[in-house]
């Protein structure tokens, strides 16, 4: 399938300068229509309603799925408008739609449950405060019906979202996702994925909104695709609120994925955390193509890989002022656990590696697109800083490389160009290894602890080194036996 570019799907969309500006306001001349008064052409009183006065009950037994259907039905019926959910908790057996100008809006103020689940100490129930639902349709039916989908100019906001049957001591079972964006100018706001299988898929979705997110997705965070204008990701922290038990601690190690980015263009990521996942930043060959975007504030603790890279955007992935941590192997249990369908593979005995650019990452020059890193620091018992296995671009900038594998480089380049400039190697140990198939390396103004080790063997690429400085101190380089580098 050929690539759409941004500026080709606009044409065909017909978009407008108003449209371009985001989500426009309910009831302009750009918007919703808002159903008038009849007295002088003034906009009604917008829709806003409570799921009580639908018969919803909110006590955890009864099946609310059609009260809360019917009230954002007469929103959307209404012309748009907000569907309040007072705090309770409110059992959701099947899945509910959100159409088009309708806000499912609860009541959050803060991810409560955390101290409760995670902790156990003796405080109210979770979001006492505050809304939750309690999903529990479609269990074991990954590719099942959604328990919310979003259509166009919609939000959901202010909900904890718990699945009540799924037990933290035993493997997981798989649900479908718990949020489905399919439409434009879409918003998630203050909510917790206390224990999804599958978080927040924002497909078709341009111009989406993902911000205040908190939980323990346990497969997958959020998967985005298909996105051809603008889409935002903001303090989003997938951590395990729920249980940090070994179970699920070894099944998100060996088949969690914080973020899957496909086709997406100018994704915005700020302030963004994770920690126990396989894999915290996946970028792949989406249905149309790939990713270009602006990652800053970013991390990722405990990761196997905090990014596999295995197809860019021309305009490349710029990732800044992002902290990253490996987990020792030897943490990594890996024994009775069955694969998940769509699970990516990987062999996590050598030990971790902060970035892996996959080989062969992707046959079109389009979607071979530079990965750089800017002031960002990487810490943690890892085998490998990064490994760049394609013909591509990785380069990193004014970084801190803390600890890595001696057996092996900091920086294994096998193909493709690199570039490593003004950085901090703060152990000994080999820092850079360039191999035959490298087209082009420049390696200059950095610092290491202990001598300088370059190994090239890019006998037919052009390599320029210069200006690295040493400290022969000792007392200069990490020792790995200590116990102060913070994790």
């Amino acid at each position: 399938m050929n690539d759409i570019s941004r500026r080709k799907w606009m044409a065909m969309a017909g978009v407008t300068g108003v449209a371009m500006t985001g989500r426009v306001a309910m009831g302009s001349s750009a918007g919703i229509d808002v159903p008038t008064d009849g007295n002088g052409g003034q906009p009604a009183r917008p829709f806003a309603r409570n799921v009580l006065e639908f018969a919803a009950k909110g006590d955890g037994k009864t099946d609310d799925t059609a009260a809360f259907q019917k009230a954002l039905d007469a929103a959307h019926t209404a012309g748009g408008g907000v569907v309040h959910v007072p705090a309770g908790r409110y059992l959701i057996a099947g899945s509910l739609n959100v159409p088009e100008g309708a806000v499912l809006q609860g009541i959050f103020h803060g991810p409560t449950s955390h101290a409760n689940f995670r902790d156990g100490v003796a405080i109210p129930p979770p979001t006492a405060d505050g809304t939750m639902l309690l999903a529990t349709g479609a269990r074991g039916k990954e590719d099942g019906t959604p328990l919310i989908t979003q259509e166009a100019n919609t939000t959901v906001a202010g909900l904890t979202v718990f699945y009540p049957d799924q037990n933290w001591e035993t493997t997981p079972v798989e649900y479908p996702w718990t949020i489905r964006m399919h439409g434009n100018n879409c918003t998630v706001d203050n909510v917790e994925l206390v224990n999804s299988w599958r978080g927040i898929k924002a497909v078709l979705a341009s111009r989406h909104l993902i911000r205040n997110v908190t939980g323990q997705p346990l497969r997958v965070g959020i998967f985005v695709d298909e996105i051809y204008d603008i889409g935002r990701i903001e303090n989003v922290h997938f951590y395990p609120w729920w249980r940090g038990v070994p179970v699920l601690h070894n099944f998100m190690h060996q088949y969690g994925e914080s973020f899957i980015f496909g086709r997406t263009d100018w994704e915005y990521v700020l302030n963004t955390f994770s920690i126990d996942y396989h894999i915290a930043y996946h970028f792949i060959e989406g249905k149309t193509g790939s990713c270009n975007g602006n990652f800053l504030g970013i991390g990722a603790d405990g990761s196997q890989y905090a990014f596999v890279i295995e197809s860019v955007q021309q305009p490349g992935l710029l990732i800044t002022n992002g902290e990253f941590v490996s987990l020792d192997a030897s943490e990594w249990a890996t024994e009775g656990l069955s694969k998940p369908t769509g699970a990516a593979g990987g062999s996590i005995e050598d030990g971790p590696i902060q970035v892996l650019v996959k080989e062969k990452m992707n046959g079109r020059v389009w979607n071979r697109g530079p990965v750089r890193f800017v002031n960002c620091s990487f810490w943690g018992p890892c085998r490998q800083i990064a490994r760049l296995e394609s013909d591509t671009t990785l380069g990193f900038g004014d970084c801190t490389f803390c600890q890595w594998d001696k057996a092996t480089p900091a920086i294994a380049a096998l193909a493709g160009d690199l570039s490593v400039n003004f950085c901090d190697f703060r152990q000994t140990g080999q820092q850079v290894y360039l191999g035959p198939q490298v087209n082009q390396a420049v390696i200059a103004g950095n610092m290491a602890r202990g001598k300088w080790n370059i190994v090239s063997d890019a006998t037919g690429g052009d390599v320029q080194s210069g200006m690295n400085s040493s400290s022969l101190r000792e007392s200069d380089a990490i020792d790995l036996r200590e116990h102060d580098v913070p994790h």
